[in-house]
């Protein structure tokens, strides 16, 4: 558990909302979005902006790097989730993405990108976000979870991800494209990748049973274990739960594993074993935030970039 890993970032970029609730614009294909008839809409923002605040602490706790940016605007409600509008690669690069749905296309935020510069070694910025104009979409390490190590991006058919711009990103980024369809239990496509798997350093969760082309299944698997990794299966239940939505991070005594603490309660105890022998688990309560269909790692953005100096502080307040 000591050597760094390139899968495993040092730091984070996380957005703190303050008018949080689920996307009305992104129930149509995301069937693990859900409401809370039971509590007013403040209340449901409160307890999100509280959420955010208690899983930024706890991750610089661990020693992550954490960068958190105010959303203090009504109009961006999936705001929480800037893992699908920007990603972030080895040799100083960084990609923005052209998102399906209008309002998430307002996510977008130049002083993230030069936080980004000013503290790591950025040397260019692809965007593909003018592919919205022709109705192409690919958002980010939701669309599609990267194998840093085998230089694979894993993609599920969706409104979310357009095969011609996963090719190019592919094709800029030094990545071979594997994609692939996995449904939910009534045959509905999943909307995005990073609900059904995670990668780590030593291990891959997986939902195999929702790939249902099996000869497709097996080369995912065996491609997974070409890399060393042991395969820990998730079943349907289990990925409903978000315990496929997590991500592995680098801390000061080794990796942790981010996720919820619904997909922690979720795995049972050989599948835990099996994360422990690389990875410590990490569970944070993001319970009024997995309202909106996402988790732990849809919440978190990886740096995978090279520091210009290190940082004092594991807890960063950006300028809003």
């Amino acid at each position: 558990m000591s050597r760094q890993s390139v899968q495993a970032p040092r730091g984070v970029v996380m957005i703190r909302p303050h008018h949080f609730t689920p996307n009305p614009m992104t129930a149509a294909d995301n069937s693990f979005q859900s409401n809370d008839e039971k509590r007013a809409a403040a209340a449901v923002a409160s307890a999100a902006y509280d959420e955010v605040t208690r899983m930024a602490e706890g991750l610089a706790a661990a020693g992550v790097i954490v960068y958190v940016f105010e959303d203090r605007a009504a109009t961006t409600p999936d705001s929480v989730f800037p893992n699908n509008w920007f990603s972030t690669h080895s040799g100083g690069h960084v990609a923005v993405y052209p998102m399906y749905s209008a309002n998430r296309q307002k996510e977008r935020r130049g002083d993230v990108i030069e936080m980004l510069k000013n503290e790591y070694r950025v040397q260019d910025v692809i965007d593909y976000s003018g592919l919205e104009k022709d109705n192409v979409y690919l958002e980010g390490t939701g669309a599609m979870v990267l194998d840093h190590i085998g230089r694979v991006a894993y993609a599920i058919r969706s409104n979310r991800t357009n095969e011609v711009a996963l090719e190019r990103f592919c094709t800029h980024f030094n990545f071979e494209p594997m994609v692939f369809n996995a449904v939910d239990r009534s045959g509905k496509p999943i909307y995005h990748t990073n609900v059904l798997m995670c990668i780590g350093t030593d291990f891959a969760l997986l939902g195999t049973l929702m790939i249902p082309d099996l000869r497709r299944r097996q080369e995912i698997v065996e491609r997974l274990k070409e890399t060393g990794r042991e395969v820990i299966e998730l079943s349907s239940g289990q990925i409903e739960n978000f315990a496929g939505n997590a991500i592995e991070l680098e801390g000061s005594y080794g990796r942790v594993l981010a996720l919820s603490a619904r997909a922690h309660a979720a795995l049972d105890r050989e599948q835990i074993a099996a994360v422990a022998r690389s990875a410590k688990l990490l569970p944070f309560d993001v319970s009024t935030i997995e309202l909106a269909g996402g988790s732990v790692r849809c919440m978190l953005a990886g740096i995978h970039l090279s520091r210009r100096t290190a940082p004092t502080e594991r807890l960063l307040f950006a300028a809003e």
